[in-house]
């Protein structure tokens, strides 16, 4: 912590003879920092203090009360810190308070804010720290042991021990670095973070994670991963630059297992440290180089085809949506308007919506060579980009399609890779990436996409735009309901990916029954996050209390199409919530084939139901299976508490829950 974020003008050993309560004892607090100008409204400061806290008690066991918020009244980064002999309650389950910060942080501070609760939260897991605390004799000794000053020494010891002892630095805490990363780059990727650095101060570990999320990354620095003591990988696609890691105790796992039990992953790095386990050097493609060797090939090549999935996904949001508007504002007719490049009415709505319709046509037709480049570039890293983007182009250029894409891409990183371990002499080396890998992989790529491989599977995507097109009363029913439950199975992961990837798909040579099962697949993947929202309203007794704030937030994510906002329940409930979502799929994607439902936009959520043929019928397609998904979670939670199977574990894991390190503001 900087010295200048606490001083002994904000430190009160004795708290409780000016407050009984946490409101005084924050008002206290709070009234020093105004005397230092750092915050300028007291009662406005006091308030969002309070609004904070009644989202959830900030107590925590060992007699520790962190109250803290952002609040436009603050100035600077700035903590409080005050003892009291007979303890402040607030709301911690092992009882009072005697150890309360107050922590202020400017509105729109978000990593002030959480560097300081992450930093204060490591200190706190330190008996040592907290029993200096406890006996410092005045306020100028206690700031200096928050600042990190000195380090923490029990009152116990004697001075003379304490002078033997004052060459001896205190052992450093163990370190790890983290890079989580899931196919969309939204929600996996930011849960298992968050999932993992809640561990890791429960346990007191030094975690540093990177996110690498569809928002972009920010790299670790290479002093960070040199001072790790553990590295660990939480991914569903390929990890960016990962030699940087090489040489690291390594633990690489799927992201949800960050996301379900960060705690033993935590432990078996430490176990991997311990033994002196390191991974092996750096091989010429990142998914070989994925820590763990024993990966088999079907999880390689789910790794493969998701990292093409995850950089597919921005250009289908963003050109099916604005081909969905182009439709919207100027009508059906829209694709036969001219190019805009030559006749443009600035006044004419038809003019803009062709526009639209036209920026969404290129972005979207980028969608099968975007998907084949970076499948090439999850086998063969950089060198299979140039032949998977020209095999993906191919198979448009010859009506292959998706299928096509995923042909084309497999195929480039499978050149690249025979090219790569070819004994090539030292001469050649330097030209080998630049000339002649892209040469050589894109011309037999090309040609065996063009005159091999690609005309079959045109013919195949043909057929199964026939099949679909074809679709009618049982069978296309039958179709609905296989793609609702692969949607809701398994919450965004990869078959939910199949399914969506394969609507998609029907997109780039839309016809009827392409757009009906466009429709079926977004409609089903609705239904868990709204399911729980609707069950956590319904039902609340049964969730414990972030499960209620989570159903909150799972309103606004089901309705935007983010399956992904039911990972929370599923996560701590995985037999009663997936069974449930997939019934309440099943029924929305038959329904939605069944009343003949269509949709151009491959996202979008309730906010494209103009753009929905059927729209009243298919939000009813939607709401019966949200009440089908419902029913059944609220029957299978309240049979678990009717039987007491897991009645006091319900109970148990909410106080768990309630005592967690509050790290979110």
């Amino acid at each position: 912590m900087s010295s200048e974020m606490i001083t002994a003008d904000l430190v009160d050993l004795e708290l409780d003879r000016s407050a009984d309560t946490k409101e005084a004892a924050a008002r206290a607090l709070a009234t020093r920092m105004v005397t230092l100008g750092r915050v300028t409204d007291l009662d406005g400061f006091l308030a969002d203090v309070a609004a904070r806290e009644a989202q959830m008690p900030t107590g925590l066991d060992g007699g520790i009360g962190i109250p803290h918020c952002r609040s436009a009244h603050v100035t600077e980064p700035t903590l409080a810190f005050g003892r009291s002999a007979t303890g402040i309650d607030f709301g911690a389950p092992d009882g009072p308070a005697d150890l309360i910060f107050l922590i202020a942080a400017p509105a729109g501070a978000d990593d002030a804010h959480l560097t300081i609760l992450s930093s204060l939260a490591r200190q706190l897991m330190n008996a040592e720290f907290t029993d200096a605390l406890r006996a410092a004799p005045d306020a100028g000794s206690a700031a200096a042991l928050i600042r990190g000053e000195d380090p923490p020494t029990p009152a116990s010891v004697d001075s003379s021990s304490a002078e033997a002892d004052s060459d001896a630095a205190p052992a450093p805490p163990f370190r790890i670095v983290a890079v989580t990363s899931c196919p969309t780059g939204i929600a996996h990727t930011y849960m298992a973070a968050e999932s993992l650095e809640n561990a890791a101060r429960a346990e007191g570990v030094e975690l540093t994670v990177e996110t690498q999320g569809s928002a972009g990354f920010t790299r670790l620095t290479a002093e960070t991963i040199e001072a790790a003591d553990a590295v660990v990988f939480a991914h569903d696609v390929p990890v960016r630059d990962k030699p940087r890691f090489a040489g690291k105790p390594t633990v690489d796992v799927g992201v949800k297992a960050a996301i379900n039990r960060p705690a033993e992953l935590l432990a078996e790095a430490r176990e991997k440290a311990a033994r002196g386990e390191v991974t092996a050097p750096a091989s010429p493609t990142p998914v070989d180089n994925a820590g763990d060797s024993g990966d088999s090939y079907g999880t390689k090549l789910r790794k493969w085809l998701m990292s093409g999935v995850s950089y597919m996904v921005p250009f289908v949001a963003a050109g099916g949506l604005l081909i969905a508007l182009g439709f919207a504002i100027g009508g059906w007719k829209i694709d036969k308007a001219p190019s805009v490049a030559e006749h443009f009415i600035w006044t004419d709505h038809t003019s803009w919506a062709a526009l639209l319709f036209q920026i969404g046509g290129l972005a979207f037709a980028f969608l099968v060579p975007v998907l084949a480049g970076y499948i090439a570039y999850g086998m063969a890293d950089r060198p299979g980009l140039v032949p998977g983007f020209v095999g993906g182009s191919v198979a448009v250029t010859i009506d292959a399609g998706f299928l096509g894409g995923l042909a084309a891409g497999l195929l480039a990183g499978a050149v690249v890779l025979g090219i790569q371990r070819v004994r090539i002499p030292p001469v050649l080396r330097g030209i080998m990436p630049v000339v002649v890998i892209p040469l050589i992989s894109a011309a037999v790529v090309g040609f065996l996409m063009f005159l091999v491989v690609g005309k079959p599977i045109a013919s195949l995507q043909s057929a199964l735009t026939d099949w679909l097109e074809g679709l009618t009363g049982a069978n296309a029913v039958i179709l609905g309901v296989i793609l609702g439950l692969m949607m809701c199975f398994d919450l965004g992961g990869p078959l939910n990916k199949v399914a969506y990837a394969f609507a998609v798909g029907g997109l780039t040579h839309p016809t009827d029954g392409s757009l009906k099962v466009m429709a079926a697949v977004m409609a089903a993947g609705m239904v868990p996050p709204l399911a729980m929202a609707l069950a956590t309203t319904v039902r609340g007794r049964l969730f414990t209390k972030t499960e209620r704030e989570n159903g909150k937030a799972a309103w606004f994510l089901g309705a935007s199409f983010i399956t992904e906002g039911a990972i929370p329940f599923a996560a701590a409930d995985p037999l009663r919530v997936i069974p449930a979502s997939m019934a309440g799929g099943a029924v929305t994607g038959a329904l939605s084939m069944a009343f003949g439902c269509t949709l151009r936009a491959p996202h979008g959520g309730v906010f494209v139901v103009p753009l929905i043929g059927q729209p009243l019928l298919y939000l009813v397609a939607i709401a019966a299976g949200v009440c089908v998904s419902t029913a059944a979670v609220v029957l299978l939670k309240g049979a678990r508490k009717t039987t007491g199977a897991a009645g006091d574990g319900g109970l148990a894991a909410e106080a768990a829950d309630e005592a967690r390190v509050p790290v979110a503001a």
